[in-house]
């Protein structure tokens, strides 16, 4: 399998979940990989699971001074980008009572701020042709009490894969946006749930995908190594949903 080969990508939050699954899928299409995390020791293991040749920064996806930094260690390390991939994100849902203005600027810092600043200081790495693919979710399409504070930052992201192939185009850089749905991951185990609890929100939202079950890693994996390819040069501006019919249901 050679759809990347020889190409330089960045996964950020590429340490678990669809980021990880990303990477490895990448690396097997013959790509040079390189990921972000906040976590040094999950690094490493993503590194051992990944191979030595992957290329780890340590790095907070909502800190904008860090940004610049994962640029310079990207261009000593590889001169040049071909495909990013904006993977780094936080789902924190709760009810409107309950959020605090700290709160609301972690999430938006973490699925929207950062993400734009770090392309900003991405692009003039990025090589023509190139490709970015930015973090959606089916959540920014619908009204699912408790999201409004991240489905707005998903907005927001796919308002930037349009914006930013307005003015990147002819740079012979593409913007596109994945939109999951309903996806098993370990971000499911950071919604602060007990057993009980997170075993009936997940019989829930199955019951409400016309697919009847929780997408994969993988399944996001194959989208954006189909995006990041020379496959799809047409394709400018637009958004995906894997979502197994959520969205239409």
């Amino acid at each position: 399998m050679s759809r990347l080969k020889d190409k330089v990508a960045l996964i950020t939050g590429g340490t678990s979940g669809i980021g990880l699954a990303t990477a490895r899928r990448f690396i097997e299409e013959g790509a040079r990989v390189a990921i972000t995390g906040t976590n040094t020791g999950r690094l490493e293991e993503a590194r051992k699971i990944l191979g030595g040749d992957t290329f780890v920064i340590a790095a907070d996806a909502g800190d904008v001074t860090t940004q610049n930094d994962i640029a310079r260690q990207i261009r000593e390390t590889f001169g040049r980008l071909d495909a990013v991939f904006l993977n780094a994100g936080i789902a924190d849902l709760r009810p409107l009572d309950d959020w605090t203005e700290a709160a609301f600027d972690r999430s938006i810092d973490i699925d929207l701020k950062g993400p734009y600043f770090l392309i900003k200081a991405l692009v003039p790495l990025l090589s023509n042709p190139s490709s970015i693919i930015l973090s959606g979710s089916v959540n920014a399409h619908m009204g699912m009490a408790g999201t409004h504070v991240y489905s707005l930052a998903k907005a927001g992201m796919i308002s930037l894969a349009r914006t930013l192939s307005g003015e990147l185009i002819g740079r012979g850089i593409r913007a596109n946006v994945i939109s999951p749905g309903p996806i098993d991951t370990p971000l499911n185990d950071k919604l602060g749930l007990d057993a009980e609890a997170a075993k009936a929100r997940a019989k829930a939202v199955v019951g409400l995908v016309p697919a009847g079950r929780f997408g994969t890693a993988e399944e996001i994996a194959n989208a954006v190594v189909f995006l990041a390819s020379d496959e799809c040069p047409f394709i400018v501006g637009a958004e995906i949903l894997i979502d197994g019919g959520l969205s239409i249901a």
